[in-house]
């Protein structure tokens, strides 16, 4: 098992670049939404992330796009584009906290997606895990006692969308490299965000620009470094470190945008936090009895 301090040293500082990397991406997304339409916004990501991955491809080798598994890149990359469009919009019209507490719904909605699509199994833990996620989701909205704003509901969409893209990687994992999963990535939803951004096209002003190479630069630094941080050390350590993302981007939204901390915010992703965790420390304990089994 990866005990060592120094790997999980070298992963906490993977996942403070994945911390960074998704506020920065955050405050960019809030400021350009101030110029673009979300589609446009997309389109850049996009088109940013291809000359990226095209200079790797070029560096490791073009051949890794060959794939058998095209139809699988298409729905997965419609469904990612659903929770790309579905989070970006939130940032424009609700605190940054809640666009993020509200995404710690993906796993929840990933447990549901990985029984009735991969056939895994409900243990009890991820029963729990999903039952306070769902908890901690109605706390954060309060149906009934608050109208819940159409922008919050498209980051819950978004997030739907996101767990659907998690299983189809999840699959496309066994097949393709990362590089290739990245290149049908940005090439699929290049169009998606392309089309649509045509009909109300905004000229990006000099200004928008910095924050445009912002977004492309770190949708693919963060789950670049979250992914390598993965590589180093449990999700046991992992996890909680995410989870920090909540309580900076909210002190980000109070300084550069003057928002509050509303206490049904914290709380439900805390009840999520909480739900996710036991159910990760029970998988831990379950793999270990098995490592455990194997040596005996």
């Amino acid at each position: 098992m990866k005990n060592s301090s120094y790997p999980a040293a070298i992963a906490a500082l993977w996942m403070v670049g994945t911390l960074v990397s998704f506020m920065v991406m955050a405050i960019a997304g809030r400021e350009l939404s101030e110029e673009l339409s979300t589609f446009q916004i997309l389109f850049f990501r996009s088109a940013i992330g291809l000359l990226i991955i095209s200079y790797l491809l070029h560096r490791s080798g073009w051949h890794q796009i060959q794939s058998s598994a095209l139809p699988t890149h298409f729905f997965r990359n419609l469904a990612h584009y659903g929770g790309q469009y579905g989070w970006f919009y939130g940032l424009a019209f609700i605190p940054l906290a809640e666009v993020f507490a509200i995404e710690f719904t993906v796993p929840v909605w990933t447990a549901i997606l990985a029984a009735l699509i991969l056939g895994e199994r409900l243990t009890v833990p991820r029963m729990i895990a999903m039952s306070m996620g769902l908890t901690g989701m109605l706390i954060i909205l309060r149906p009934g006692l608050e109208v819940i704003a159409p922008a919050a509901l498209a980051v819950l969409a978004g997030a739907f969308c996101y767990a659907i893209a998690y299983i189809k990687t999840k699959q496309l994992a066994h097949i393709d490299t990362p590089l290739c999963i990245l290149f049908y990535m940005t090439v699929i939803q290049l169009p998606l965000g392309l089309v649509p951004s045509l009909f109300d096209w905004r000229t990006p002003s000099i200004e928008a620009w910095p924050w445009i190479l912002v977004v492309g630069v770190t949708a693919l630094s963060a789950h670049y470094c979250i992914t390598r941080a993965m590589q180093l050390v449990d999700a046991t350590v992992v996890v909680p470190m995410d989870f920090l993302r909540l309580p900076l981007i909210a002190v980000v939204g109070f300084m550069l945008y003057d928002e509050t901390m509303e206490w049904a915010i914290l709380l439900g992703a805390l009840v999520m936090f909480v739900g996710n965790y036991v159910s990760i420390q029970a998988e831990k304990r379950k793999l270990m009895s098995v490592y455990g089994a194997s040596k005996d």
